[in-house]
């Protein structure tokens, strides 16, 4: 959020940064089978997926008391890494406390996965807990969470309009789409990868799954629609490699922005360094904040 914009502009922007990030973890929450209590935030963890980074993964930042949801259930009675230092939205002062104490927390909760992920929901915090993290042999990635804050854009002529899928049409598009990035993993692999969107619908009161075909019939974009409580958060857009610059995307953005006019707040994340966030400013969403994940394999 830049400084130079008008206060009651940034107290907008501000208010809606912490509504999509309490969206966010409420979301997480209601579809986890396991919520654990860990320093400033909470875990989420989902046997049936031991290998899904979003399935299991430690959440931190400011909003994780009060996005809603089943309570945490701490370990053992307790919550991990409880007393101990505080990890306070922007406290940079006690960084490397709060870092030591949240890898302990991932290698305790996340024992017996591959990976170690901690998403930091809060920009300054995540940025001062960077540098103990890369030395424990984290890769960073930064988003953005972004709002539409523009006109809804015109449809495309020629193209077909959005269709709602079920999730007996979903699975077979996902798994096409997880053997071409995948192509060397197991079937069984493959098929959890994909099945992981039924927990979705746990997530938020209204959870659709939407796609735009090519003219062979083939879901060419899909995405997902959350809706909650006046917020509703566009999730998972992807276009299939033979489709992209088609225009498929937009027919599909343009469809999930008409079908969630009347929410409140309309959001997304998009990786701050790859291209999809100027795709997506140019429909109309602005940036809101950054978040962070801390990621080891």
């Amino acid at each position: 959020m830049s400084a130079d914009l008008p206060l009651h502009r940034a107290a907008s922007a501000a208010g809606d940064l912490a509504r999509a990030v309490e969206f966010q973890h409420a979301f997480a929450r209601r579809k986890a089978p396991r919520v654990v209590a860990v320093p400033g935030g909470f875990a989420v963890l989902d046997d049936r997926f031991p290998g899904s980074y979003d399935d299991n993964k430690l959440i931190v930042g400011p909003g994780s008391e009060a996005s809603g949801g089943a309570a945490p259930e701490p370990p053992g009675g307790a919550a991990l890494g409880a007393p101990g230092p505080a990890v306070a939205p922007g406290a940079s002062v006690a960084a490397p406390e709060a870092a030591s104490g949240l890898l302990r927390a991932a290698d305790e909760v996340l024992e017996g996965r591959d990976h170690r992920l901690v998403c930091v929901d809060d920009d300054r915090l995540g940025t001062a807990l960077a540098p103990a993290f890369a030395a424990a042999g984290y890769e960073q990635e930064t988003n953005l969470i972004m709002a539409f804050r523009g006109e809804l854009p015109p449809g495309l002529p020629g193209l077909p309009e959005a269709e709602r899928l079920s999730l007996t049409e979903l699975l077979p598009v996902v798994r096409r789409d997880w053997r071409a990035t995948l192509p060397q993993a197991p079937e069984e692999a493959i098929d959890r990868l994909a099945r992981r969107v039924e927990v979705r619908l746990r997530g938020a009161d209204a959870v659709s799954f939407w796609g735009v075909r090519a003219p062979d019939g083939q879901i060419a974009a899909r995405a997902d629609l959350y809706v909650h409580g006046g917020v509703a958060q566009i999730e998972s857009v992807f276009t299939g490699e033979p489709h992209r610059g088609m225009g498929y995307a937009r027919a599909l953005m343009t469809a999930l922005l008409a079908q969630a006019a009347d929410a409140e707040l309309i959001f997304l994340v998009a990786d701050a360094s790859d291209w999809p966030k100027d795709f997506y400013a140019k429909l109309g969403f602005v940036e809101l904040g950054r978040t962070h994940a801390f990621l080891r394999t």
